[in-house]
């Protein structure tokens, strides 16, 4: 992993502010949004109407904003990201994008290998709809992908525009949602040269990747979900209250997959970067994995001033870490994001 860029939105509101927008008066949907520890999240939301508030887009004005959206932010996280990698666009060989806020066809790598002018020879790929995570399922795939392509550059994108997937109808069931996600996108750029294994990096400030592990939760498929909402006419997303203990009570079991025969402890794990899920989500995993406030810093963080920018959020953690500064050779690092199926993924890396 040699370099990571992020990118979101200029406009960003605060909860109040969202409340504002929407002229949100119920008092249990505004303490949905004012105790949910996010504080700012960047969006793009409909223009006001004659009397200053704004109303749910039609189903179709939603897909325009998720393309034009994703490719603009896409972009911009991509060009940070290789500049971080010190490396050009004309090095590139491999693209794959993540999303799972609208659905594109042709998908979101071809549309960026036409709008940036990369070489059409590009290896691409695009996964859609695993929700929040997906970033972890990509990095996976291409790390395979590294392997067998010593010293040549791939690039995972994730650029997920949230707000392009909200329905304001005043229940319960929606401000959850629209309380916590944000827009955003992240790329991390991987380049492989044999002897640090899949992915790795020959020197950097990034680490190499060691191995992964999955954990899906099959009697909890339902409880993330994105689908259509027949009363309204658009898709709508849906979280279970219960799913961050049930993320929770899963963690451990996912972790000791991850650490099984590779002779290290939990303890043994110097930097832990969580997916910003929520409050209760990145609390329950805390508790499970018997960590501290420290070491989910960046994952609050990026929950502080993103809201949950679903499947790259682990990268705006990743990000922050390497611009504090803290990593030293030989330190060890568990990546860890979570999304529908229900479904926990894993990395190892080491510096």
């Amino acid at each position: 992993m040699i370099g990571v860029g992020t990118a979101a939105p200029a406009t960003s509101y605060t909860q109040q502010e969202v409340l504002d927008a929407f002229a949100i008066t119920d008092l249990r949907i505004r303490s949905v949004f004012m105790n949910s520890a996010i504080e700012r999240r960047h969006l793009v939301l409909p223009p006001a109407d004659e009397t200053g508030v704004r109303v749910s887009e039609p189903q179709g004005d939603l897909l325009d904003k998720h393309k034009r959206s994703a490719v603009e932010m896409g972009a911009e996280a991509l060009r940070a990201c290789l500049k971080r990698a010190g490396a050009e666009l004309s090095d590139l060989r491999h693209l794959c994008c993540v999303t799972s806020t609208g659905f594109l066809t042709p998908g979101l790598s071809a549309l960026l290998i036409k709008e940036l002018g990369i070489d059409r020879h590009c290896g691409r790929s695009d996964i859609v709809g695993m929700g929040c995570n997906a970033g972890l399922n990509a990095l996976n795939v291409v790390a395979g992908w590294s392997a067998a392509h010593p010293g040549e550059l791939a690039v995972v994108l994730c650029a997920e525009a949230c707000s392009s997937a909200y329905a304001m109808d005043g229940t319960m069931r929606t401000a959850v949602v629209n309380s916590l996600f944000g827009d955003g996108a992240a790329a991390v750029a991987l380049i492989s040269q044999g002897a640090h294994g899949p992915g790795g990096a020959a020197g950097g400030e990034g680490p190499g990747i060691l191995k992964f592990a999955s954990c899906i939760i099959p009697e909890a498929v339902d409880a993330m979900r994105y689908e259509w909402d027949r009363d309204q006419g658009r898709f709508s997303f849906y979280l279970d209250p219960l799913i961050p203990y049930v993320v929770g009570a899963h963690a451990e079991i996912v972790v000791d997959r991850l650490l099984e025969d590779t002779g290290l402890r939990r303890s043994d794990i110097r930097h832990w970067l969580v997916h910003s899920g929520g409050k209760k989500v990145i609390d329950a995993v805390t508790v499970n994995l018997g960590l501290t406030r420290h070491d989910v810093r960046h994952t609050s963080g990026v929950l502080r001033d993103h809201g949950n920018v679903s499947s790259g959020s682990f990268l705006f953690s990743y990000e922050r870490l390497l611009d504090e500064g803290v990593t030293r050779p030989g330190e060890y690092g568990v990546l860890m994001t979570m999304g529908p199926g229900s479904t926990i993924e894993t990395a190892l890396v080491r510096w």
